[in-house]
């Protein structure tokens, strides 16, 4: 048996008794738009708090993207600036060695510092949420490249230059102290570094090399030993020779002597041992070179003996905080 739809009555003051409620279209119609939009209205709201406190899918994959982008950034930023790192070395070397050898000029300061364009030529780049961190990226890299011409130009004069000058360039020392192929000696570096003794920071006027007592030490240009001193403290047993236009090497803290005051050597000749003598806290290798009797970072002298990715490397260990052996 079907079931009737239930009736509704009211009860009619006039006539004291109950009749059948007749509800018309007007009112249905009527009725059907309220619930409709009270039904629009909450959905609005359920929506509107949804998407306060939770991301759309699309918003999911947008945000994914953002922060693989912004990893990508933080990468290609670490690149670029070691590429500035090593391009402003070899720009010192060109400067302050092969140029000065040569009695040329250096490059011009202000037109290696100049930039590749003015503001307007990165503007397309401001219609874009993330333009400025675009800009800044292209700027430098922009800059990188023109000063890469630059230092590509200045080593081709001095190639003309180094022609009929091989002698100067036995002199200049140009290979590391030690045996150190896969750059595992290399302790510490050149600058302010941590005293072993006082503790506390101090200039290091050379380099350290590890190495068990006993490893030979070579010349690192051809020269003449000026100095061969035995001594128990500062830098203990050293060696200096004299290479000529201006530079000096010191080797000490060594165990052992190879060579006498007066004597020629060539570079790769063994000139002595590692050891630990003098103000030294471990067997090593402080080995210094002095331009015009002033100390200078070693590290950029071994372009005889490192390939770029090492001489990077080079420049990495060379630079790391810490505390000296001497």
């Amino acid at each position: 048996m079907a079931l009737r739809k239930k009736e509704k009555y009211i009860f009619n003051t006039q006539t004291l008794s109950y009749e059948k409620a007749v509800v018309g279209w007007g009112t249905r119609i009527l009725r059907f738009l309220g619930f409709m939009i009270a039904a629009f209205v909450f959905s609005l709201v359920i929506s509107t708090i949804y998407y306060r406190f939770f991301d759309s899918p699309k918003e999911k994959i947008l945000k994914a993207e953002l922060n693989q982008l912004k990893d990508n950034y933080s990468l290609l930023s670490q690149d670029v600036e070691r590429l500035n790192e090593v391009l402003n070395s070899l720009h010192y070397r060109d400067g302050n060695i092969y140029r000065v050898l040569f009695e040329s000029e250096p490059i011009n300061d202000e037109v290696w510092q100049a930039g590749s364009g003015g503001v307007n030529k990165y503007r397309y780049l401001d219609k874009y949420d993330n333009g400025d961190i675009i800009k800044n990226v292209k700027v430098k890299l922009d800059k990188l490249k023109k000063q890469m011409v630059i230092q590509s130009k200045s080593y081709d004069e001095i190639a003309d230059m180094i022609k009929n000058q091989q002698t100067m360039l036995a002199s200049i020392p140009s290979i590391q102290p030690v045996a150190n192929k896969k750059l595992e000696r290399m302790a510490s570096g050149f600058g302010m570094r941590t005293d072993p003794v006082y503790k506390i920071p101090k200039f290091h006027a050379g380099m350290d090399f590890t190495a068990s007592t006993g490893t030979e030490i070579y010349a690192t240009g051809d020269g003449v030993v000026e100095t061969v001193n035995f001594s128990y403290g500062g830098y203990g047993n050293e060696i200096v020779v004299n290479h000529g236009y201006g530079y000096k090497t010191r080797y000490a803290h060594l165990s052992k002597f190879k060579v006498r005051k007066g004597q020629k050597v060539k570079r790769g000749d063994v000139i002595g041992n590692v050891g630990n003598t003098g103000k030294s806290t471990g067997p090593h290798l402080h080995y210094e070179v002095l331009k015009n009797g002033n100390a200078v970072n070693p590290v950029y002298f071994y372009y005889n003996d490192l390939k770029d990715a090492d001489f990077e490397r080079m420049i990495e260990l060379s630079n790391s905080p810490g505390q000296t052996f001497d």
